[in-house]
């Protein structure tokens, strides 16, 4: 009989784990005994030992959504589970088993990576992705430099109605489309800080898009908060602190099995170049009755006083202090395969203009 222990905390919430004994092999295998415990609160609380109960017999396979379809039924209708969740027992379970893994069963790579041209950084990203999928190299957090002025619109977005032109034209802008959904992102050296992680699919097991967008964001919320910053989650994909937005992420799921998240935070944005060159962004001015911008859109040097280039010292240095890291960079080998993506995909009209 083998014992095995899992935790998972979720973001904003509380720690769940599961120590859980194991009887059999392969197919065969179930669960034998299951103490699940932590600082949650649940009310009734024997429907604690309910779940408990409920566990025990399960094969070792049963997936999030089952397990946490067993576990609400175990607890009963009335059940109020506070700062967890039937999902969070169960990815605590299942990282228990191995079929999931934590930040802490990882060494991420940290990269400050050197000023790169936009199409290079939609296939590096991609890139770097697939390599975490596949094996060949470890996960990553990645701090991106811009080499000129861009937008990078989503993968779904149209190029039409989103970019004006003209205003493209007279701030030198080049647009890019990226590999994931979302918003467009205006962009100038040294105006923003972008980053992206790239992680297996077991990191984010059993969690819905939006729960992993928290999952996966929550560290930087900790790292903004280390610089008086008190910042916070907005479903579906934004960062926002008592001032304002700060920032918005993005996401895609490999079938290879990692999953990109990417990040564009404003530093010291020109918000008057921005909605020239940005349609969406007149709209939802618009709407809310605004009829100019402010010349600048800087959340993080307007609440931080600090520079660009220490908050991003800052960052990387709060999570070298919540996990285990190493220096790393991107390698000859990955900038070759991105320059022929950029080729034969990025850079070309037929992917650019994909939604006209």
């Amino acid at each position: 009989m083998d014992s095995v222990h899992g935790e998972y905390k979720i973001p904003g919430g509380k720690l769940v784990v599961a120590d859980v004994e194991v009887e059999g092999a392969g197919a065969d295998a179930a669960l034998s005994g299951v103490v699940i415990s932590g600082d949650f609160f649940l009310e009734p609380s024997d429907a604690l030992l309910a779940i408990n109960a409920t566990l025990i017999g399960l094969p070792t396979t049963t997936s999030v959504a089952d397990m946490a379809a067993d576990v609400a039924r175990a607890a009963g209708p009335d059940a109020q589970f506070v700062g967890f969740s039937p999902e969070a027992v169960a990815i605590a379970v299942r990282r228990a088993l191995g079929h999931a893994t934590s930040w802490q069963d990882h060494t991420f790579e940290l990269i400050h990576d050197v000023p790169r041209e936009p199409h290079l950084q939609m296939a590096l990203d991609d890139v770097i992705a697939q390599g975490v999928g596949a094996g060949e190299r470890g996960p990553a957090l990645r701090i991106w430099e811009w080499e000129r002025n861009t937008v990078v619109i989503g993968s779904f977005q149209s190029v039409r109605n989103e970019i004006d032109a003209e205003g493209a034209a007279a701030h030198d802008i080049t647009v890019t489309r990226r590999v994931s959904g979302g918003g467009a992102m205006f962009i100038q050296p040294g105006n923003t800080i972008t980053y992206s992680l790239y992680v297996p699919i077991s990191l984010v097991e059993g969690l819905s898009f939006e729960q992993s967008y928290a999952f996966l964001d929550d560290w930087v919320l900790g790292a903004l908060q280390e610089l008086g910053i008190q910042a916070t989650y907005v479903p579906l994909n934004d960062i926002a602190s008592p001032a304002g937005k700060i920032a918005g992420a993005a996401q895609k799921r490999y079938t290879s099995g990692a999953v990109l998240h990417h990040v564009t935070m404003a530093y010291n944005i020109d918000a008057d170049a921005m909605l020239q060159v940005l349609r969406i962004g007149r709209e939802k001015l618009s709407d809310k009755g605004t009829k100019s911008a402010n010349k600048r859109v800087d959340p993080l040097r307007s609440q931080t006083g600090m520079t660009r280039e220490a908050i991003i010292e800052s960052f990387l240095a709060y999570f070298a202090s919540r996990y285990t890291t190493v220096a790393g960079a991107v390698s000859d080998s990955e900038v070759d395969r991105a320059q022929r993506l950029v080729t034969e995909r990025f850079a070309t009209p037929e992917w650019i203009n994909a939604v006209p």
